[in-house]
């Protein structure tokens, strides 16, 4: 029996140690793209360079392949080998297998998703992606499920349930894969439901741990919300994880506190002292291998405008000084853009990288925000002009990070709103918001902007002004290149030092997604999916009705290269 058991602890450890393996080996290699953010880090830097400054204005289509799928599509594909892999919307409705260098299809995994998926879904029918480890492939779906696929086959190994999707908890973006374990969240802020990152083994789909993100009455951190506020309390990690193999340590953002009325949940009001509201709006720093919560960062405590702290954070060695720092890069919704010691959760800087006006400053002594007292809604308090909007200085499209210029490439909005506070009631699967929040254009005449960002210095280098809010996510290469995309559907090369647009293609539909490249038989190619978002307009009054008139629902995959 001793015998036995040691063997299968010995069969595990070497599992586990492969599964991990084969993610860090995937994307050392640069001709690939095997993680979401191209690396664990999420720097979205590709050190691939055929294609460059002096030859990007000769991109030409080298295919293109339907989705079969129209509304917000926003994957960005993986590539193992000569393989591209990509998921659709609606569920996701498709995963495909493509020949990366012809378009060739090679499988397609179809999942049975209900119809009533769109419900649940508050902010649209999206699927970010998917994650690849140890030869498999691993897809988060808008029913609140898990599955794995062979990735040579597509055919599915095991689909988990991870959460009810009725209570408003689907899941829209790639999870992480960590060691043995498949590390996910799930949205639902505006649910009410109760946030959690849940890791699964890779092997049989089975539940590993569950930590969430948001601490009932009676755990650490309980007293943070009034009452028992905190069972309906929002906090989702909807969106992707970065990890840190030198201090296997994961890092994640968790959404907005539910309701948006804060005197449910907090005092209703600035001083609101310790309710804080916690784990909301933050970035927490994880152990993978129980799920413990390490140390946190709450970028907006007591949220009162739905500033998500969800985006993604950027791992990334700064010369600070006459130091080089372990930071981690984030720019919040909020409208500030954050360094912090990724090893100790000490925030380095905050300085706004979007006009922004409901506070005058982020405080690194204090971890709080100096703020505008006029621009915090409450009962009896209804505030006007607040910058930016709820949909933030920064939404969920990825920005990326270039060790050669030092530079972070930020799709940004300009938009601002009015907001008031009503009485609301928990009802599962129902919006749970107690708010009203008018749409305003941003000061300056224009919506939107790529923002070129020194995070050392904080401060902006270069700008490209858009006309129009949520713009497509960005890539860059070791070829000194800035790809990404707008809401028009135009797809730009821009030169990473200069902010100069070396080439440009209109595509048909709006894009939101991050752009891939990756290389095939010694040929570099550059990937983009597109497919405008449907559902974020309504939230923004005549603003929206601009986006939806900018350009058609879509979804394909273009694939260009230097032919």
């Amino acid at each position: 029996m001793a015998g036995i058991s040691i063997a299968a602890v010995m069969a595990a450890s070497t599992l586990a140690t492969h599964a991990n393996d084969t993610v860090l080996k995937a994307e050392a290699v640069a001709e690939q793209w095997a993680v979401a953010g191209r690396d664990y880090a999420n720097t979205r830097f590709s050190p691939l360079k055929q294609i460059n400054t002096d030859n990007a204005s000769k991109l030409s289509l080298a295919y293109s392949f339907s989705l079969g799928s129209l509304r917000s599509n926003e994957a960005s594909p993986i590539v193992i080998g000569n393989t591209l892999y990509v998921s659709t919307s609606w569920g996701p409705k498709y995963v495909y297998a493509l020949d990366a260098a012809t378009g060739a299809r090679k499988w397609t995994y179809e999942p049975e998703i209900p119809d009533d998926v769109l419900q649940y879904a508050c902010c649209d029918v999206n699927s970010r992606g998917i994650a690849y480890a140890d030869g498999k492939l691993f897809v988060g779906r808008l029913d609140g499920k898990l599955t794995a696929l062979d990735a040579a086959t597509g055919k599915a190994l095991w689909t988990t349930k991870v959460v009810d999707y009725k209570q408003g908890s689907v899941i829209t973006s790639p999870p992480l894969v960590v060691r043995d374990k498949v590390i996910t969240g799930f949205g639902g802020g505006e649910y009410g439901v109760r946030g959690a990152l849940l890791a699964f083994d890779i092997t049989t789909g089975k539940q590993v741990w569950q930590t969430y993100t948001v601490p009932a009455p009676d755990e650490p951190g309980g007293d943070t919300w009034k009452g028992d506020s905190a069972q309906h309390g929002g906090g989702a990690a909807w969106l992707v994880g970065s990890y840190d193999a030198k201090t296997d340590t994961v890092y994640w953002g968790t959404s907005n506190p539910a309701p948006w009325n804060t005197a449910v949940r907090s005092t209703g009001n600035g001083n609101f002292g310790k309710l804080t509201n916690l784990y909301t709006a933050s970035t927490l720093a994880l152990d993978p291998n129980t799920g413990k919560i390490k140390w946190h960062i709450q970028t907006t405590p007591a949220d009162a405008w739905d500033y998500d702290g969800v985006n993604e954070a950027i791992l990334a060695d700064l010369k600070i000084g006459n130091n080089t720092v372990p930071a981690l890069l984030k720019a919040d919704r909020n409208g500030f853009f954050f360094v912090a010691n990724r090893e100790t959760g000490k925030v380095l800087s905050a300085e706004k990288f979007i006009f922004a006006n409901w506070a005058e400053k982020w405080d690194v002594a204090t971890m709080r925000a100096v703020e505008n007292p006029d621009k915090r809604p409450g009962p009896g308090h209804p505030a006007k002009d607040i910058c930016p909007n709820l949909i933030g200085g920064k939404n969920w499209q990825p920005m990326s990070y270039n060790p050669q210029t030092g530079l972070v490439y930020i799709p940004t909005n300009n938009v601002c709103m009015d907001w008031s506070v009503s009485d609301v009631t928990y009802k599962r699967g129902v919006f749970y918001l107690g708010a009203e929040f008018p749409t305003k254009e941003g000061p300056g005449g224009f919506l939107g902007e790529l923002v070129a960002w020194d995070p050392v210095k904080q401060k902006k280098v270069w700008s490209i002004k858009e006309d129009l809010p949520f713009n497509g996510g960005t890539l860059t290469t070791g070829g000194g290149l800035v790809f990404s995309g707008n809401l028009h559907g135009d797809f730009r090369a821009i030169d990473a030092k200069t902010g100069k647009v070396l080439w440009s293609k209109t595509l048909g539909s709006g894009i939101g997604a991050g752009p891939i490249t990756y290389m095939v038989d010694g040929k570099q190619y550059v990937a983009i999916v597109v497919g405008r978002t449907a559902a974020i307009p309504a939230f923004l009054g005549e603003v929206g009705k601009k986006m939806t008139a900018a350009a058609p629902e879509g979804g394909s995959l273009f694939v260009f290269s230097v032919q």
